[in-house]
């Protein structure tokens, strides 16, 4: 049985806003990994600020599923600025709204960006009996571009010590999808009608906000982190991995709750992953 992971955290943004925790969430992720998962250095790959553009992200992507069989145990963690844009991909503008990830050379007006669909394209072939788990700590979508505020969200507390991961289109951009998100269909990412048919039941998202919420970047014991990345990561450690994913959802909404953050963190698999320990890799099946 194989492992292989894609960890990547961007504080230094080329042109856009920066943040500050999202390295220190990859070393975090990286430890729980090498401790619980079994995981060795060899088995893991990093990029991190400058190292994460487009095409290198886009690249190593592809070396995780590359060649993997069903046993394997692949990983993508996220954490950076998100956002969404309007799918203009289709002839009547039928795909809704395209949530996305912001690579360190993210620019709106080149298409230098990382949209469901591209993760799609390259997560669908992987082939049933691979665990693949998918940890988001971003913004990546929200209720329709209409309602957005262009400032900071007030929800996430003084401006000293956290940050939103959302990043807003521009203006131009944004204008484009005003008064019609209500009569667009939802898709959520991974989740397009195409996904859902061609998916394995071991692929496994996890969000760092619900929809409609942003994910922070905040001080928290000392460091900046991502507060979804940093709590999944010490309910992970105080359990010592005897937890099951449903029960690591419940205490991370929780925990984040009692700590004054508004955003709800998201889990998307079915009800057998569910109970299952967080994570458990699938055992190969005799003959595959």
């Amino acid at each position: 049985m194989a492992r292989r992971a894609l960890l990547v955290g961007i504080n230094d943004y080329k042109g856009i806003n920066d943040l500050r925790g999202c390295v220190n969430d990859v070393t975090n992720m990286r430890d729980v990994m090498k401790t619980y998962w079994g995981f060795t250095n060899a088995d893991i790959r990093v990029l991190t600020n400058s190292r994460a553009s487009k095409a290198n992200i886009l690249a190593r992507l592809r070396w995780l599923v590359t060649g993997a069989k069903p046993g394997d145990f692949l990983v993508f963690h996220y954490s950076g600025h998100g956002s969404q844009i309007r799918d203009r991909n289709g002839d009547e503008l039928s795909d809704g709204m395209d949530e996305l990830i912001c690579p360190w050379d993210m620019a709106w007006d080149t298409g230098t960006y990382i949209t469901d669909d591209d993760l799609h394209a390259i997560f669908a072939p992987v082939p049933a009996g691979v665990l693949l788990e998918v940890f988001l700590d971003s913004c990546h979508s929200g209720t329709g571009l209409k309602a957005i505020d262009f400032g900071r969200p007030a929800e996430l507390g003084p401006v000293n010590e956290t940050r939103s991961r959302f990043l807003p289109p521009p203006i131009d951009i944004a204008c484009r999808s005003e008064g019609e998100e209500e009569i667009l269909p939802r898709k959520n990412l991974m989740r397009s009608a195409s996904a859902a048919k061609a998916a394995s039941k071991h692929h496994i998202l996890w969000a760092g906000c619900k929809s409609n919420q942003t994910s922070a970047d905040a001080f928290i014991a000392g460091s900046f982190n991502g507060a979804f990345s940093y709590y999944f990561c010490k309910i992970i450690r105080e359990t010592g991995n005897n937890i099951s994913r449903s029960e690591v959802l419940r205490r991370l909404r929780s925990t984040l709750a009692h700590n004054g953050y508004d955003q709800i963190p998201q889990l998307e698999t079915d009800a057998t992953n569910r109970s299952s320990r967080a994570p458990e890799p699938p055992e190969s099946k005799p003959g595959k």
